[in-house]
């Protein structure tokens, strides 16, 4: 069932279901946009989709044209129990649980309209558990981003150190609130993360929790925050080591750099 700026009402007053404020919801309801956005993902039919937060379905409905399985998972019963009416007689797994409590080692693509509240939180929950996935498409608010492209500034900080050790990030277009009931105050954003074959994840994920807490303290330097952590002597001869001023700031310092402050402070 497609779900459109047509029957999106009509819909929702049969089911009863209504956009929570609680879970971030925001229902995509341009048709167009929807295929734009599932065109995105690449799969073939070896792949194991996961889509985040369905909703009333109207992405689902375009992955569901693509190649490979489908398992959805929303924290809302209410949504759960829509889909699977809706598609009852096609072959979807549906999931109603926090998707920070899903096991995802098994998905090879993972796509979502995230919810603007937790969405630095989720994407990198998602690149650190999901071990085997190779690319994620997401949609979240546009000026978001920032903290996964940028490679310095007031936006640079640990998310965009591990989007840049495991692969490569890309801005696909823009969606505006027009595309969603109720309509968000700001544009929204379609980008992908391709895990490039040379990832180390385990490394990637020590480094970014390393990073965190360098970034815990952004107005002070690089310096007294690596001191907090390793001790003031040492944390000295690791920025003359890697070449750096004692005056530079955590936001001053490239992802690679990172991994090797990390590798000296072991």
């Amino acid at each position: 069932m497609e779900i459109n700026k047509s029957n999106i009402f009509e819909l929702m007053n049969i089911t009863g279901v209504r956009p929570s404020k609680d879970y971030g919801q925001n229902f995509l309801i341009e048709p167009t946009v929807c295929k734009r956005i599932a065109d995105v993902l690449e799969t073939d039919a070896s792949d194991n989709i996961l889509e985040i937060g369905p909703g009333l379905g109207s992405l689902t409905h375009f992955i569901n044209e693509k190649e490979g399985s489908l398992t959805c998972v929303d924290i809302d019963p209410k949504m759960i129990e829509v889909l699977s009416e809706i598609y009852k007689n096609d072959n979807i797994t549906l999931i109603n649980k926090d998707i920070r409590k899903v096991e995802l080692s098994q998905y090879s693509k993972i796509i979502g309209n995230l919810p603007y509240n937790i969405t630095t939180e989720l994407v990198t929950h998602l690149l650190i558990s999901a071990s085997t996935c190779r690319e994620f498409v997401f949609m979240i608010q546009a000026e978001a981003l920032d903290r996964f492209v940028e490679l310095s500034g007031k936006e640079y900080g640990p998310a965009s150190i591990l989007v840049h050790l495991i692969g490569n990030i890309k801005k696909e277009f823009i969606v505006r609130p027009g595309s969603f009931y109720p309509a968000p105050k700001c544009n929204s954003v379609v980008f992908k993360i391709t895990k490039s074959e040379s990832c180390n994840l385990e490394e990637a994920t020590n480094v970014y929790l390393f990073a965190k807490k360098i970034f815990l303290n952004r107005r002070k330097t690089l310096l007294n925050n690596l001191g907090n952590i390793i001790g003031k002597d040492k944390a000295i001869a690791i920025i003359k080591e890697l070449n750096l001023l004692e005056t530079c700031r955590p936001e001053e310092v490239s992802p690679d750099t990172y991994v090797k402050m990390y590798n000296l402070t072991k």
